[in-house]
């Protein structure tokens, strides 16, 4: 009698044990006299739940976990493959409070289907998308993109749509699709899980890109600490040329395009779109100056689509169902789902993918459980290492970019790091323009030589002296209107968003704005 079971080879999992989790159960299977058919997922992005083992029974999936290898026989003893009751038995996935409060949209397939598997995929409605684009043509896809209200999913937010329409007008010989897969954040991983659990929904989204500006080339920058998605995103490819869908005439059209996977080497600043460029063209990471905008003059110096893993990843849900129905979802100009990860100090750390509009604290508070410490949560950092942080004062914020941006803050890639009370905020500010110290490509002075001014700075602060303060503001404003890129714009923000909110880890209340500026948000 044979028996499926789905068990994750996401790194996540991975880390906590599955290899042993599926070594343990190929052996029971076997010594039952049972034929296993174990399938290799993504994950859920449950990860306090992970290893996360699902059985097929003749009543739909039953989870299990966490699961470590030890516990594999007690489940096998109890009825495991016909999905009998154990103390880590979780029932039906969908109906775990996590899992059934969201809106999964992009991650609508991950954790569910063979990441190998084109048909799967299929079965899973994968490829709808593409079909419909074929039938739009170039310029209804571009509409279809636009009237969604898709911004960019990778932290600027520009919307997508615009983008493809600036590179599908724009003439030349030969255009490029790049996807920015280096994510660098702290607290990150959605691009991750995507290559890793769904990645054929990247590549049919990066096709209908193609298709829609005229681009027969594509490139995917993955950064080199991601090995386990390398792995299964080169799978994908090669599965998905050996079914028509890569290469010329995609799906029998006329349409031509291939993807290339190019392996960064963990610079943080080549996560910026022109310092990538420079790396797939084989140069040192460097910021360009703008103009030209890549759309015009990107890749090789033609017109390039840059666009983040889950903005590209977003698109075939976009044609298939229709832009409508994207953008029913979210709030104001933020349209559509946002897969939001939670991380840091939190009980439910996890991917949790949901309409903009729900609000700081019922990220943290309700979904996230709070602190996995148990203490009280003290701030949060929302936008990676270059996030402001953000205190309990602030937690009615909605997650909606404009409403962040107002709040001092950016969304970035989506990731939120939580923190208890023992935090220290001005190590945390310190930390922020080391970062940019060490990333720093070296091109624009503000951000070369301020971010090491910074850490000086603050280390005298530490060392006794408020009256830096008034410096260290001074600082950030260079580095946030004078710097080349984002990386030395951004660095001021979890450096004055600590300032503001949390004045009494640099010194004396007394010392200026900053205080004052804590107290009327308390208030």
């Amino acid at each position: 009698m044979s028996v499926t079971i789905y068990l994750p080879k996401d790194a996540a999992a991975l880390a906590l044990g599955a290899d042993e989790v599926a070594a343990e159960l190929t052996r029971l299977a076997r010594a039952a006299g049972r034929d296993l058919n174990l399938v290799r997922t993504g994950s859920r992005g449950l990860f306090w739940l992970e290893p996360m083992i699902e059985v097929a029974t003749p009543g739909g999936r039953i989870a299990y976990g966490p699961v470590e290898a030890s516990d594999v026989e007690g489940l096998v003893a109890a009825g495991l493959f016909e999905g009998g009751a154990h103390p880590l038995r979780l029932g039906a996935p969908a109906a775990i409070p996590f899992l059934a409060r969201q809106t999964r949209l992009t991650f609508a397939r991950t954790g569910i289907v063979d990441p190998a598997s084109v048909e799967d995929y299929r079965a899973h409605g994968g490829w709808a998308g593409l079909e419909r684009a074929l039938e739009l043509g170039p310029e209804g896809i571009v509409e279809e993109v636009v009237q969604s209200g898709l911004r960019g999913r990778g932290g600027a937010g520009f919307p997508t749509g615009v983008k493809w329409r600036t590179v599908a007008a724009a003439r030349a010989p030969q255009k490029y699709i790049v996807c920015n897969a280096d994510e660098g954040d702290s607290g990150t991983y959605a691009d991750r899980m995507i290559m890793e659990g769904d990645p054929f929904v990247l590549i049919e989204g990066m096709v209908i890109a193609g298709i829609a500006v005229g681009a027969t080339c594509g490139y995917v920058y993955l950064r080199s600490e991601y090995p386990h998605a390398a792995a299964a995103f080169a799978l994908a490819l090669d599965a998905a040329r050996r079914a028509g869908l890569l290469g010329t005439r995609i799906g029998g059209s006329a349409h031509d395009f291939d993807i290339e996977l190019r392996m960064g080497a963990g610079a943080y600043v080549c996560g910026e779109e022109t310092a990538l460029l420079d790396s797939i063209e084989g140069k040192r990471g460097q910021v360009r100056a703008k103009p030209p905008l890549p759309a015009h003059q990107g890749l090789f110096g033609r017109p390039t689509v840059i666009n983040n893993v889950i903005s590209l990843a977003s698109v075939p849900f976009i044609l298939a169902e229709g832009a409508g129905a994207y953008r029913d979802f979210g709030m104001g100009r933020s349209r559509g789902t946002m897969p939001i990860q939670l991380a840091g100090n939190v009980r439910f750390g996890g991917l949790y993918e949901t309409g903009f509009g729900v609000t700081l604290g019922e990220l943290v508070d309700e979904i996230g459980g709070g602190t996995a410490s148990g203490r009280p949560v003290r701030a949060v950092q929302v936008g990676g290492p270059l996030g402001a942080y953000f205190p309990r004062a602030l937690f009615d914020t909605p997650f909606d970019y404009e409403a962040f941006a107002a709040a001092g803050g950016l969304i970035g890639h989506g990731g939120v790091v939580v923190f208890d009370d023992t935090v220290d905020l001005r190590a945390q500010a310190r930390f922020a323009m080391e970062f940019c110290a060490i990333e720093s490509c070296g091109k624009c002075t503000p951000c070369r030589i301020g971010s090491t001014r910074g850490v000086e700075v603050i280390d005298r602060i530490g060392a006794g002296d408020p009256k830096q303060i008034t410096l260290l503001r001074d600082l950030c404003e260079t580095m946030k209107f004078g710097s080349l890129c984002a990386l030395g714009g951004f660095a001021p923000y979890p450096v004055l968003s600590a300032l503001d909110h949390f004045p009494e880890d640099f010194g004396p209340e007394d010392f200026g704005a900053g205080a004052a500026g804590s107290a009327a948000a308390a208030e």
